[in-house]
């Protein structure tokens, strides 16, 4: 499969199964591990990577923008780390869980980044609304890319494989989660969901328009994502108020069935 065509066939399982992923972590979150999002009165999951993983993946990382999200990159980086290149069996998705290691490892990096991001552009971060912030979020996320721009579209060609899809929208999801909750957002309404499906829908696009950008400095991308966000946000309202009517009307509906003696 053609990186560009896996990358557009990426894109759009996201646009399929975002909402439905993030409804997942609320409930029983089916195949995918649970609590997919923030909480203060739980203790975060554990961590994706074992010790040995991360040392070999942490080592195979600088190999990358070379060599790009492949096997061999790996076998340098178990080198590197000091173990043999067989090692490498410790990664059974292979190059994906190298792929994997650089969405986590960007999307932890945000929350150490979050609070000089306004103050470094001269701005206020109390005087920033939530979308602004969002925005700003989002472009440092993009631009940890960078580096291994020129490889994202072969490494979007594995994340499209029917195996790596859960994991890979998984981690967009989580990716939406850490911008909203970075940004302030504590809105508890259905709206926390399509919000988060929104934005990953977004992201998503933004980040297949930057594999082909040549504009200094990615100003295009830029560009392109303070489109896509501005027409989200002209939406939203409407978007807000169908989801409450929605939550309304299937929380009456349930009430009226218990009131005639369905057991729900």
């Amino acid at each position: 499969m053609a990186p560009s065509r896996a990358a557009a066939r990426l894109v759009t399982a996201s646009r399929r199964v975002a909402q439905q992923q993030l409804q997942q972590s609320q409930s029983h979150c089916g195949p995918l591990p649970c609590r997919s999002y923030h909480s203060y009165d739980h203790p975060p999951p554990p961590g994706v990577f074992s010790a040995a993983e991360k040392a070999i993946l942490s080592a195979a990382y600088p190999h990358v923008p070379e060599h790009g999200f492949t096997q061999h990159a790996l076998s340098l980086g178990a080198r590197n780390a000091g173990y043999l290149d067989i090692s490498t069996n410790l990664l059974p998705e292979g190059p994906f869980s190298l792929i994997r290691y650089h969405l986590v490892v960007q999307r932890e990096a945000l929350a150490p980044r979050s609070k000089g991001l306004f103050s470094a552009e001269g701005r206020d971060s109390a005087q920033l609304q939530v979308p602004d912030k969002i925005e700003r979020l989002t472009w440092e996320r993009l631009l940890g890319n960078k580096d291994i721009n020129h490889r994202w579209q072969e490494a979007l060609a594995v994340m499209a494989q029917p195996s790596h899809v859960p994991a890979s929208l998984r981690e967009l999801a989580l990716l939406a989660d850490e911008i909203y909750f970075l940004a302030g957002d504590a809105s508890v309404d259905p709206s926390w969901y399509t919000k988060r499906g929104s934005l990953s829908m977004i992201y998503a696009s933004s980040e297949l328009f930057m594999t082909n950008d040549r504009s200094p400095g990615f100003g295009e991308t830029r560009a392109f994502l303070q489109r896509r966000l501005d027409e989200t946000s002209k939406v939203g309202n409407a978007l807000g108020s169908v989801a409450q009517w929605v939550g309304f009307t299937a929380s009456a509906g349930v009430n009226v069935l218990r009131s005639k003696g369905v057991r729900i």
